[in-house]
């Protein structure tokens, strides 16, 4: 019989799987754009709103990824972790205002995620 925290786990991680997945979905839209769009201003302006849709993605993954952590440990510990108790935790430190535009910024500059966008920027000026 699975526990509330296993099947909390199994949900979070497919999600987090998702996401992932989303966040490809949007550098492919971005190739595109980079390839398709023959006005270099509007290709480059849609390359900087996909980079920030891709760094929106990402900082909800990772907020996913911080409660996949609390109940791994948990459950290794034996420790009570209460289950469903993603958006409490997150309430709880949400950031306000200049905050959460920092987690979504500092996402942004992940190298996973920022890698190709410069560099399809430059493609489209080349």
């Amino acid at each position: 019989m699975t526990t509330a925290l296993q099947q909390e786990w199994l949900a979070l991680q497919a999600q987090h799987e998702r996401y992932e997945g989303l966040a490809l979905v949007v550098k492919l839209a971005a190739f595109a754009a980079a390839v398709l769009v023959p006005d270099d201003g509007l290709a480059c302006a849609l390359l900087a709103l996909l980079w920030l849709q891709e760094a929106v993605l990402k900082t909800f993954q990772s907020r996913l990824g911080e409660r996949l952590l609390v109940i791994e440990a948990g459950v290794k510990a034996g420790d009570g972790t209460v289950a469903m108790q993603l958006h409490t935790d997150w309430l709880a430190s949400r950031p306000r205002g200049a905050g959460l535009l920092a987690q979504y910024l500092k996402s942004a500059l992940r190298p996973t995620v920022a890698l190709p966008y410069p560099l399809l920027m430059a493609l489209v000026f080349a």
